[in-house]
């Protein structure tokens, strides 16, 4: 073999060494790099999580608190200022049974039946009746 070609069979071997040491190190400093990265996150998101969690309980307490208060001022008279459903039956609201219309909740005290008939419809068949629709 000739000299040159010994020489250049040794740059290459050189070469291909010195690139595998160079991605062996850069895959250690990336991993290194990660793990780092997901140490600080832990850390971050451990102590940042308990900061917005004390936080909102800072801000929401006086909130709960004139909450509870108002509950204890108002009562049960409380539940009875919050709209709630009734059906209808057929001593109240007959026309209304089974109509898609029917809206029946009660607001401060007061039945709203549909938007067609907000106190009701007065005979036993409501001329704007709708069949509940089936999807």
């Amino acid at each position: 073999m000739d000299e040159w070609q010994k020489d250049f069979s040794d740059i290459v071997k050189s070469v291909s060494d010195e690139v595998e040491r160079f991605f062996t190190g850069m895959t250690e400093v990336v991993d290194t790099f990660i793990e780092m990265t997901e140490e600080l996150s832990e850390q971050v998101q451990t102590s940042l999580l308990s900061e917005v969690d004390q936080y909102l309980q800072d801000l929401a307490e006086p909130f709960l608190e004139v909450y509870w208060d108002f509950e204890d001022v108002l009562g049960d008279d409380l539940s009875s200022h919050l709209p709630y459903p009734v059906e209808p039956t057929a001593e109240q609201n007959p026309a209304c049974m089974g109509c898609r219309n029917y809206h029946g909740q009660v607001y401060n005290g007061n039945l709203l039946v549909c938007g067609m008939h907000p106190s009701g419809y007065e005979d036993q068949s409501c001329p704007d009746w709708e069949g509940e629709s089936i999807s």
